[in-house]
């Protein structure tokens, strides 16, 4: 799919320059929401799409717009929330998202005093659960290897690294 093609392109270009002339020629083909958007992999996908241009719309955690709001608005969707309600929160939205295309960036994680570790998911993984409880929209997982600390770095002017992209679409 040509969208979702030219969010990974424009999201890996070489550099932070050619990341905002690519977004700047490509501002009227779609909007972007991101559920999730105040912190970690969701602020840094917000601030770049916002850099380019986009009309981008965030729903965090307190104030501002609704979950539902932010996918009725958006041509394209990101779900960068952490594990814990990511269902819940999915099937909150599954109408909303219908005939959207989603971008999954969860992973599911527990912490505890020794630190972050993985968690069993009926489904296989978060994306196999989004696309389960959104199955009228068009799921595709990415994002979950890659560290959002790393990517918000100001200092950090290129990357070298690979995304995995994955989807049955």
């Amino acid at each position: 799919d040509d969208v979702v093609r030219d969010i990974f392109s424009c999201l890996f270009a070489a550099s932070r320059l050619e990341q905002r002339r690519f977004l700047q020629a490509r501002t009227d083909r779609f909007s972007i929401g991101i559920i999730g958007g105040t912190q970690g992999m969701g602020a840094f996908l917000a601030r770049v799409f916002f850099a380019g241009g986009f009309a981008v719309e965030t729903m965090g955690l307190g104030e501002g717009p609704t979950a539902i709001e932010v996918a009725k608005r958006s041509d394209v969707v990101i779900v960068a929330v952490p594990w814990d309600g990511h269902a819940a929160l999915l099937a909150s939205v599954r109408d909303a998202l219908a005939g959207r295309i989603v971008v999954d960036c969860v992973n599911p994680l527990g912490f505890d005093k020794q630190g972050a570790y993985a968690l069993r998911v009926e489904e296989g993984s978060a994306a196999q659960q989004a696309a389960a409880i959104l199955d009228e929209s068009r799921v595709v997982a990415a994002f979950h290897h890659i560290s959002a600390v790393l990517l918000l770095d100001e200092a950090v002017e290129s990357l070298d690294t690979d995304v995995l992209v994955l989807g049955d679409d």
